[in-house]
């Protein structure tokens, strides 16, 4: 399973999240989308060596994100069951399937423009 999968799970669950540049976030997950964006509503954050500062709500972007301190509470082993459907295998048809534009399509010799030598 994906992480940013797992992520997306955590709605209403109330999470520390350090960002790269130092920042402490906490608060109550409103929403984490495939970019790893997460949206926070009752957030307490502190910026490094500065004093904590209370907001409705707060919108993260993923690439900052340096990690998310979860609550002990959670249930791991639940959240992390894959429930993605597996997508099936595509069938293959013949010996060209997979393969380039020109390869594998008369018997392995010759094909078009092959010049016209000696009939092998």
């Amino acid at each position: 399973m994906k992480l940013v999968r797992f992520l997306m799970k955590l709605n209403n669950e109330t999470v520390t999240v350090e960002l790269k540049n130092g920042t402490i976030v906490h608060g109550t997950i409103t929403g984490v989308d495939m970019s790893m964006n997460t949206h926070l509503k009752t957030v307490k954050m502190t910026v490094k060596n500065k004093d904590p500062v209370n907001l409705d709500t707060l919108s993260i972007r993923g690439n900052n994100i340096r990690y998310y301190i979860l609550p002990d509470s959670l249930p791991l082993d639940t959240l992390l069951v894959d429930d993605a459907p597996k997508s099936k295998a595509k069938k293959k048809d013949g010996p060209a399937a997979g393969r380039g534009r020109g390869r594998g399509m008369r018997g392995g010799r010759g094909g078009r423009g092959r010049g016209r030598g000696r009939g092998l």
